[in-house]
């Protein structure tokens, strides 16, 4: 026991002394949090820019209350200068110009941004059909009732910390085990313990037990500021976080021992570990949503441990689901990391 906290206590100095690894592992993934929590938080589909020349029936006398929804998304000045607003509209600095030419409403677009055209085809098709049943005065049938499944008070911040906390503990985890291990087998401080009368167990469980303890201090501050900076709202299952950090840890620091084992230097080592991690980052939804990826990428990113990870902490963090979203998760990593440490302590040498 005495060698354990011996030799973690030296893991644990050498990893605050280490400045290069202090950054890739804490300040690097902390820069992302403040660029997505701080420039895209709460920035959705911008607003169409339209242009209205002259009167327009069907805008003019709509309903306060659907002038109000349609605002929402469509923003609408008026202009005398028709010529001028199709230039703009041709430059892409307005989506569209509407005029009336008798019982016609006319929308003039650019194909360009196939998006923008989209909605602002189905937008006014809408305002038409709309105005086209007010005008029968038959009561419509149907009404729309939208509802946001979410709290109206989520925000973006709240989908963005959970994949980028991930990614995190995956690149602190991956790369610290892959550069150390090359570096002691390097130095011979490997060959040094082997040589002393301290376990193998115990050099593991060190820097396991480092690997751990930096991963929860990675989720402390990633929360922390997430919540203090830029409003992220935990539920009452947010605690679950902590058994999720501990088995992605334990998963990613496996396959940073496998980089380690394979690999005869410390560039090799980072190469490995980056070929893996980053990937594996935008597979999983690390960085932006995979809600609208084709199935086939959709079942290749089922099979990446950090998908597990995210999702689980989403559910937990944002979406208030117990412990029933977590067992399973936990299992595929814990699971992963032992596969992962066996082919590593295999593929294992003392010396280069």
């Amino acid at each position: 026991m005495t060698a354990l906290l011996s030799l973690s206590r030296a893991m644990f100095k050498g990893f605050f002394r280490d400045r290069m690894t202090l950054f890739w592992a804490v300040l690097f993934p902390l820069m992302f949090l403040v660029l997505f929590g701080g420039i895209l938080t709460d920035r959705g589909a911008p607003k169409l820019e339209v242009a209205q020349i002259g009167d327009v029936a069907a805008l003019d006398r709509m309903p306060a209350e659907t002038r109000e929804a349609l605002e929402q998304s469509v923003e609408i000045t008026r202009s005398d200068d028709e010529a001028q607003a199709l230039r703009d509209v041709r430059d892409g600095d307005l989506a569209a110009v509407v005029t009336e030419d008798g019982d016609r409403l006319v929308v003039h677009f650019s194909q360009a941004d196939q998006v923008a055209a989209a909605r602002v085809r189905a937008t006014f098709q809408g305002i038409v059909d709309a105005a086209n049943l007010a005008r029968t005065g038959v009561e419509p049938a149907y009404a729309l009732d939208p509802r946001q499944v979410e709290d109206e008070s989520l925000e973006t911040i709240q989908y963005v910390t959970p994949g980028l906390l991930g990614w995190a503990i995956a690149m602190s985890a991956t790369f610290g085990a892959a550069t150390n291990l090359v570096n002691w087998r390097k130095s011979g401080l490997l060959r040094r313990l082997r040589l002393t009368p301290i376990p193998t167990s115990s050099v593991v469980l060190a820097r396991v037990g480092v690997s751990l303890l930096v991963a929860l201090g990675q989720a402390v501050i990633f929360v922390a500021l997430a919540v203090f900076a830029f409003g992220l709202q935990l539920t009452g299952w947010w605690p679950l976080v902590v058994p999720l950090v501990l088995a992605g840890t334990l998963a990613f620091l496996s396959i940073g021992l496998l980089a380690g084992a394979v690999s005869k230097t410390e560039e090799g080592a980072v190469g490995l570990a980056n070929f893996v991690v980053l990937p594996m980052a935008f597979l999983s939804g690390s960085f932006f949503s995979l809600e609208g990826a084709p199935g086939w990428l959709q079942a290749v990113s089922r099979l990446l441990p950090l998908r597990h990870l995210n999702d689980a902490m989403l559910d937990v963090m944002v979406r208030g689901q117990g412990v029933a979203a977590i067992w399973q998760p936990m299992l595929i990593l814990v699971a992963f990391a032992a596969v992962c440490a066996l082919v590593a302590g295999r593929l294992f040498r003392w010396e280069t």
